[in-house]
């Protein structure tokens, strides 16, 4: 049941966050909840003792003071923030948060310069009548969550919970 869990909630966390972000620039709020209350649930079961508990919670409040500040500036939405806070949650503090945020990192850049380049050629693809969602084009923010959503799907492997999962 635990490895069940630890297999399909985060994935599928991540999956309807950036859908929902690609689609709408909008994150649900109810996603990062799930995220993290979930945790709580997994965590014990898993085999993560207080110590270790804390440690992945220690992870969430660093991630989450990086960006509030980010926030605090206009530079990360709202939604992004909860959503980075509540997926370091899940990797603690290891090296698997290191490469999941330098994924992030280098996935959201991939995804600005894409969209920069759509947006430069806003006209052509209104004219062409190529389905692509208009906020995408019209909008000044980038679907971070996405780069996020991501980002989790390559550094999850190594997380802690997924090697607890495969191990056990």
């Amino acid at each position: 049941m635990t490895q069940a869990i630890i297999f399909v909630v985060f994935p599928l966390c991540l999956a309807v966050a950036a859908c929902s972000d690609f689609l709408t620039m909008l994150i649900p709020n109810r996603v990062s909840a799930i995220l993290l209350a979930s945790f709580f649930v997994v965590a014990p079961l898993a085999g993560l003792g207080l110590t270790e508990i804390a440690m992945h919670l220690a992870a969430g409040l660093i991630v989450f003071s990086a960006c509030f500040a980010l926030f605090a500036f206009n530079i990360m939405g709202g939604g992004d923030a909860k959503l980075l806070t509540a997926s370091a949650v899940w990797f603690g503090m290891t090296f698997s948060l290191v490469e999941f945020l330098i994924y992030v990192s280098f996935v959201g850049g991939i995804l600005t310069m894409a969209i920069l380049s759509l947006r430069a050629h806003t006209n052509t693809i209104l004219a062409s009548g190529l389905p692509v969602p208009s906020h995408l084009m019209l909008a000044k923010k980038v679907p971070y969550g996405v780069a996020i959503g991501v980002a989790a799907f390559m550094a999850y492997p190594s997380s802690p919970l997924m090697l607890a999962a495969l191990g056990g």
